[in-house]
């Protein structure tokens, strides 16, 4: 879960919601509620090399464009 605290509640609330992070929570920190920082647990959300290739294998195909044009494209320097 991931939700957003205001900059002034994340400063008087540190110890609870570090004690919330470390829960594994996600808190996004808000400045007039736009988003500018997050707090998240230490090592989550990088993927080890096993699952970032499943992901990879897991990813749909563009619907309507060939497998040749994306190589085409790759090859010219799009991306």
């Amino acid at each position: 879960m991931n939700r957003k605290v205001g900059a002034y509640e994340a400063k008087t609330r540190l110890p609870q919601l570090l004690r919330e992070v470390a829960q594994g929570e996600r808190i996004t920190i808000t400045v007039h509620g736009r988003a500018v920082a997050e707090l998240a647990p230490v090592g989550r959300g990088k993927a080890t090399a096993d699952e970032a290739v499943a992901a990879m294998k897991a990813f749909e195909p563009v619907r309507g464009v060939e497998a040749e044009h994306v190589a085409a494209w790759i090859a010219e320097g799009r991306k």
